[in-house]
């Protein structure tokens, strides 16, 4: 893929990149509906780097149970996507304010949970791109923890690897996996291209069917 993360954000959609995936035989990579963007009119296009947490009911004492997301997050590179895989239970809400300020220091494209964020006011301040299975005011500490990082987990119902291309807009998150990734984006920048002449099309009048007959897009 010669196209940057950048260009790529401002040329796709999420329903085309899915629409491609079907194509190919990928059928389950767009995540849950309840996976929503905190501002619709941001786009996130990066490289996944993956946490996988677990339910936990307890905060020993001395026990940092910040540690490995801490580290992911310190050691975030441009254009990557933190993608927390947080379980069903609804407990855990790994995102705020300070890990957005961190993370968008670092050049991060967004972030990508299953589980909760707070601090959504500031956060939509910021204009960093957030996408998460709902919104709270707990605090992780005590109800969940990272158990590992960079590894392939399951969030929002798709299955993640480290470097998949993770992209969301106002109509959800899809995932394409590394293996398909140039065929896909081929696919979807062909696309994109159809249905603006589609668009064009039908904005000067021409019947739906004799458009779709032509083009094959709708």
């Amino acid at each position: 893929m010669t196209e940057s993360l950048e260009a790529l954000g401002r040329a796709l959609f999420s329903a085309v990149l899915s629409d491609c995936l079907d194509a190919a035989g990928y059928r389950s990579q767009a995540m849950q509906a309840r996976i929503r963007p905190l501002d619709d009119s941001l786009v996130l296009c990066g490289r996944a780097r993956t946490a996988l947490y677990m339910d936990v009911y307890d905060a020993p004492a001395g026990e940092n149970p910040y540690e490995l997301e801490i580290q992911l997050v310190d050691d975030l590179r441009p254009g990557e996507v933190p993608v927390f895989a947080c379980g069903a239970s609804g407990r855990i809400a790994p995102w705020g304010e300070l890990l957005s300020t961190a993370a968008r220091a670092r050049g991060a494209a967004g972030a990508v949970m299953d589980g909760l964020t707070r601090d959504v006011r500031v956060i939509r301040e910021m204009r960093f791109p957030v996408f998460a299975g709902g919104i709270g005011p707990l605090d992780s500490k005590g109800r969940g923890k990272v158990m590992a990082i960079d590894v392939p987990v399951e969030s929002g119902g798709v299955r993640v690897a480290p470097g998949d291309l993770v992209f969301g807009d106002a109509d959800g998150v899809v995932v394409v996996p590394r293996a398909v990734e140039g065929d896909v984006v081929a696919a979807a920048l062909a696309k994109v291209r159809g249905e603006n002449e589609t668009r064009a099309a039908l904005a000067r009048g021409e019947k739906l069917a004799d458009v779709f007959r032509r083009h094959g897009i709708l």
